[in-house]
């Protein structure tokens, strides 16, 4: 730790009283006398010269010095004299990215594998695969948006991926309704963007299913999010053989992905979804943004204190000594 001066300009007042007592003229005040009728015999008694008369108060060395170093306290205190601590380095994140979850009814199908080739639930396999990718994200913002028939968010941007992974583990299938509102989840991530003050902004959606409950379609809301920055990335996980609700648009992530800039993916096993996340990684480094501080620690009360201190026990002495002579 060092020492240090935030403002040493306040020492050019230094010399002020000096200049003050060497040119302003002196202070005076006037006070009443008695007056007696017999005045002129008295002075011709005494055989003094009637002259205006005055009282000057005794400048001892002490009560000097008392003064020069209170004026000296005070200039240190304007001083701010502060106390550096080490220069700290923090690395902020420049990325801001979410996370858009579907959790439909159609995510219980257990038509995936895990990496053993054991069929595991869609929804599982995905909470894996994409908790091993949010572990990886540091020094990135991460939100997590959750939809169903209707798209909420589960955790807004955040660094504490901990939290991220926690709350995405807790979703059930159907939490948040049976059918699939891609658009409402897209524009819900476009509203959560608004808060965010970095120019990388990525949205990673994933569905396994066609957008059948949604109040904007999921085009529009693409063209949207083109518009206000947002970087797109769809995963199609469902069975594109499939019917129904069940079977998933590729065509529609795909020209979702395309109107907003970014790619879509496909993947049917643990394995597949874990290379989609890491080409994704791949297109998108991690940017941060480093920033140094030092932390300060104010010192200037101290000589403000001291001054205080100072003068109030000069006062005290001053109260109780004589300092005054008539000339």
């Amino acid at each position: 730790m060092t020492l240090s001066l935030a403002f040493p300009w306040a020492f050019l007042l230094l010399p002020a009283p000096f200049i003050a007592w060497r040119f302003l003229p002196p202070y005076r005040t006037t006070s009443q006398a008695i007056r007696i009728p017999f005045f002129r015999e008295v002075s011709e008694a005494t055989g003094l010269t009637p002259r205006e008369g005055s009282v000057v108060l005794i400048r001892r060395r002490l009560q000097v010095a008392t003064a020069i170093l209170c004026w000296l306290l005070v200039l240190t205190g304007l001083a701010r004299p502060e106390l550096l601590g080490q220069r700290v380095t923090v690395e902020k994140a420049a990325r801001d990215l979410a996370l858009a979850v579907d959790l439909s009814g159609s995510m219980d199908e257990r038509d995936m594998k895990d990496s053993d080739g054991q069929p595991q639930q869609r929804l599982q396999v995905v909470k894996d695969v994409v908790a091993d990718f949010v572990s990886q994200r540091d020094g990135d913002r991460i939100g997590l948006i959750v939809f169903g028939t209707k798209a909420y968010v589960q955790t807004p941007f955040t660094e504490d991926l901990e939290t991220v992974a926690q709350m995405l583990d807790d979703t059930r299938v159907g939490m948040a309704g049976p059918d699939t509102a891609i658009g409402d989840a897209i524009g819900l991530a476009i509203h959560t963007f608004e808060t965010s003050e970095v120019e990388q902004r990525l949205l990673v959606l994933l569905s396994d299913g066609a957008d059948n409950a949604s109040r904007m379609s999921p085009v529009n809301a693409a063209e949207i999010a083109a518009q206000e920055g947002v970087t797109i990335y769809t995963i199609g996980v469902g069975d594109p053989s499939g019917s129904g609700n069940d079977k998933v648009d590729l065509d529609a992530l795909q020209d979702i992905a395309r109107r907003a800039n970014g790619d879509f993916y496909y993947g049917f096993d643990q394995e597949g979804l874990a290379r989609i996340y890491n080409e994704i990684d791949r297109l998108n480094p991690r940017i941060t943004e480093t920033v140094t501080f030092q932390p300060r620690q104010p010192l200037g009360w101290i000589p403000f204190g001291a001054a205080v201190v100072l003068a109030l026990c000069a006062l005290f002495w001053l109260s109780f000594w004589p300092q005054r002579k008539a000339v």
